[in-house]
């Protein structure tokens, strides 16, 4: 599966307004070892900004059958930025356990050497 660039349009003549979407990829995640049905558990994704002009929107989430590929999406606005080297960013995402077996959990890392999506893959079992 191939995660996608999102880009918005020129809202306005600020530069506020104007930004792109972009999907970074995930260092690491902070997630329970198991699940009970019904709950409702904080998934936190550790994740890279390249810069200051890099700000969390949103997380990419999809959901197939017992399996969620996620990623943190954030706006990048077209300003005067300063770098960001090496500070790690965490959001939080709340999960509802609705079903029994276990979950997986593909967390995007980027792209390797032959432009292959790369996942950091979780599972989680759900118990009584």
């Amino acid at each position: 599966m191939a995660l996608a660039l999102f880009t918005s349009c020129s809202v306005g003549n600020d530069n506020y307004n104007n930004y792109t979407l972009e999907i970074l990829p995930v260092e690491s995640v902070d997630i329970p070892q198991e699940f009970t049905l019904g709950e409702v558990y904080p998934i936190t994704v550790s994740y890279y900004r390249p810069s200051t002009c890099y700000v969390f929107r949103d997380f990419y989430y999809e959901k197939e059958n017992n399996i969620r590929t996620v990623a943190p999406i954030n706006r990048v606005f077209e300003s005067t930025c300063e770098p960001l080297d090496n500070v790690l960013t965490e959001d939080t995402f709340n999960f509802i356990v609705t079903s029994n077996g276990s979950y997986i959990f593909k967390f995007w890392q980027g792209k390797d050497s032959n432009d292959e999506d790369v996942y950091l893959t979780i599972e989680v079992p759900v118990v009584d």
